[in-house]
């Protein structure tokens, strides 16, 4: 499956700051083409890549502003991304507790709710539960709003989704982890955030908003929680977000997905 993603977004940065980038597609993603441009008040600025964790590509930019920062980037992607492997430090850092999910206060809650299952059934059953009990609603949530927050609120946005289910998963010592990634079908169009969990040594995909065919995503990022994958992060002086646009299509028909199996990402 051929795919082709793109996103546009601006900035208002009114000193100086440091801005890192989080919008290309994870190394091992196959690329046919891809294009970053980066620019201030219209004028190009240098771009710097560094590579995080799981391929993860992230783009820096130091000491820039004031001005208005424009970012544009485009990919064709052909093919699909390499199998991730299983790593045991991994196994370590993923059931361990982070800033948005917070395994350890849910955790009473979780095996008490999903204790008695094992494996696969568990997975399947806390994805269903989320899917079933917290309502996706633009905008109901803050950035600063964990996993906790959202199983007390009843909604959210995928982010959200994504936490709370990483966040039970880990409660009954099952690694768990965030990826970012372009959704083709997705509606609202955005980037997406998904759960992916370790079963059986193997990285599977687990979206509790059933939003977009898992077959279809494209890897972005990968980390702890929403901390690890924001499209951008900033350092220093104030920097506003303008509009946002991000696109991902298929070259044909959206697959089909009940999301009951289990798949990888890419």
């Amino acid at each position: 499956m051929d795919r082709s993603v793109s996103c546009r977004f601006d900035a208002r940065i009114d000193g100086v700051a440091d801005v890192v980038l989080s919008v290309a597609v994870a190394q091992g993603v196959p690329r046919s083409a891809e294009s970053l441009e980066v620019t201030l008040d219209g004028d190009p600025v240098s771009v710097r890549e560094v590579q995080d964790q799981h391929g993860t590509r992230l783009h820096l930019v130091s000491a820039l502003g004031p001005g208005r920062l424009d970012v544009v980037y485009s990919a064709s992607v052909a093919g699909s991304e390499a199998e991730v492997p299983e790593d045991e430090v991994d196994r370590i850092r993923y059931t361990r507790p982070s800033r948005y999910c917070e395994s350890d206060e849910l955790a009473p809650f979780a095996r008490n709710e999903f204790g008695a299952l094992e494996g696969a059934e568990r997975v399947r059953a806390i994805a269903a539960w989320v899917s079933g009990r917290i309502a996706y609603i633009a905008g109901s949530s803050r950035p600063t709003d964990g996993a906790v927050a959202t199983l007390l609120a009843g909604q959210g946005v995928c982010r959200d989704f994504a936490h709370l289910v990483v966040a039970l998963l880990r409660g009954c010592d099952v690694p768990a982890r965030i990826a970012s990634v372009y959704a083709p079908g997705l509606d609202p169009m955005d980037f997406h955030a998904v759960a992916e969990v370790l079963v059986d040594g193997r990285w599977v995909v687990v979206d509790a908003t059933r939003l977009a065919p898992r077959s279809s995503l494209i890897r972005v990022a990968t980390g702890r929680d929403a901390a690890d994958i924001a499209f951008l992060t900033t350092s220093g002086d104030r920097v506003d977000m303008g509009w946002l646009d991000v696109l991902a299509i298929t070259d044909g028909p959206l697959p089909a997905d009940d999301h009951t199996d289990f798949v990888e990402l890419g």
